[in-house]
């Protein structure tokens, strides 16, 4: 396990990276987006927008990821989703990158990752979902539409995977879990 300094500098960088991934306009960990973008729908058969994240989808549960369905990403040469929270408390922090999704995938199954696509690291430095853990977050799965394959290794680097779906994102839908059953 890491150094408690290297873990800073870790955090700090991901911190530096939402911050300049929201004022980009891409809204990876940020508010709202300047950019003109498509939107995507977002649903999950297991929860509503704005309803509670089902418990056995956090780190209390082992289903791994919730399922998701997706609408809207015409045109997109690959889909992108990225699973964070962005707590006033804790700060931001990312439970899920997976990239180069094929753009003909609608949906994604629980504790699934589609065909082809990869995953990349997560704010605690493992590749894979990491569950959600406190109650009072709002966890907010997100699927972007990019104009282009980021054609990065499994396991990348967070901060080279949120600069590559802010910088080909031409569509993005959210759908927000706010707190965990």
């Amino acid at each position: 396990m890491g150094s408690p300094r290297k873990s800073a500098v870790a955090r700090a960088a991901v911190t530096v990276t939402a911050l300049t991934l929201a004022a980009s306009g891409c809204g990876i960990l940020g508010g709202g987006s300047p950019r003109n973008l498509d939107v995507i729908s977002v649903s999950s058969p297991q929860f509503r927008d704005g309803a509670p994240l089902p418990d056995d989808y956090s780190c209390k549960g082992g289903q791994g990821n919730p399922p998701l369905r997706w609408s809207g990403t015409s045109g997109a040469k690959s889909v992108a989703l990225v699973v964070d929270d962005n707590s006033p408390r804790s700060g931001p922090e990312v439970h899920w990158v997976v990239f180069d999704i094929d753009p003909a995938t609608t949906e994604l199954g629980m504790d699934d990752v589609p065909r082809g696509a990869r995953q990349g690291m997560t704010s605690n430095g493992k590749v894979g979902y990491a569950p959600p853990c406190q109650a009072g977050g709002s966890y907010r799965f997100t699927v972007y539409a990019l104009n282009t394959k980021l054609d990065l290794k499994q396991g990348a680097d967070l901060a080279e995977t949120l600069e590559g779906i802010a910088s080909h994102t031409i569509a993005r839908g959210r759908l927000t879990a706010n707190t965990i059953e």
